[in-house]
């Protein structure tokens, strides 16, 4: 637990700065830093890591995606897309010329899971164009839901969510988890209007139902994590937070909601009701 709770602490030292310096190069270079580490980790649990044809241009491409905003602000996605098409062009141009020598299942299930987290950290990259505060959110809603159900499920869990997933998960735990979930979209919005920003006018009920969306996603989030290590009978992804686990360990639950959220700040009827 003391390990844990160091850890946590260092964690937290480290990413309030780097969030701090969301509008400079700083977070996209640490978004493509921490990306690339986990898809090191995804390869590492699917058996692909040491096919270096696979893995180095995973690698590559993990590390790029998030970086593409610092070099230009034009057609920004696109270039992320033309990143994505070459690298699986090249992944299973691997798979044809390699005669045998690379199975198409483990080169398949490589490129979902390499795939899976550079869409996932380049969307919290592209965030930060949107709003300061507004990709704060893909890490709130997650991480408070994450809490909230954890205590919630030890104090008033007696139904078992999948246990054949996660067999500690219980219902009443989801629940008090969507509940907070909502409320921390509400409260981080009250905060930034009465402390940062009265310009901002966020529409309170629409943050609260998107706030519960957030939360049952980053559940299927956490869930798809625990399903990939009980198939491939790992229990950590990587040991880069002591106590913790991996990158894909700690952001198992944001794995999801990172392209949600990007996806819905993108809806021009939601325009000035978010922050």
């Amino acid at each position: 637990m003391l390990k844990r709770t160091i850890t946590a602490i260092c964690a937290i030292a480290i990413f309030i700065p780097i969030c701090y310096f969301s509008d400079t190069v700083i977070f996209p270079a640490a978004m493509a830093i921490v990306a690339t580490v986990g898809a090191y980790e995804m390869l590492g649990c699917v058996g692909c890591r040491k096919n270096y044809l696979i893995s180095v241009p995973s690698c590559i491409l993990t590390l790029l995606m998030p970086l593409v905003p610092i070099f230009t602000e034009a057609k920004v996605v696109e270039i992320q897309f033309a990143l994505c098409v070459v690298y699986q062009i090249f992944v299973f141009s691997a798979v044809v010329f390699s005669r045998g020598k690379i199975d198409f299942k483990d080169a398949s299930a490589a490129f979902t899971g390499v795939f899976y987290v550079a869409v996932t950290f380049t969307c919290i990259s592209n965030l930060t164009s949107l709003g300061r505060y507004t990709y704060l959110l893909v890490f709130i809603g997650p991480w408070v839901s994450d809490t909230f159900a954890y205590f919630c499920g030890r104090l008033f869990g007696r139904h078992k969510l999948i246990p054949e997933v996660s067999p500690k998960k219980t219902v009443e735990g989801s629940v008090g988890g969507i509940v907070f979930g909502a409320v921390s979209f509400v409260v981080y919005a009250l905060i930034i209007k009465s402390f940062f920003n009265d310009a901002v006018t966020p529409n309170y009920v629409v943050l609260a139902v998107l706030g519960a969306v957030v939360s049952v996603v980053s559940q299927i989030g956490d869930l798809t994590a625990s399903a990939i290590k009980r198939r491939y009978n790992i229990k950590d992804y990587g040991t880069v937070f002591p106590g913790h686990g991996g990158v894909l360990d700690r952001f198992d639950s944001v794995m999801l909601t990172a392209p949600l959220l990007y996806i819905i700040t993108q809806l021009p009827f939601l325009e000035g009701m978010l922050i």
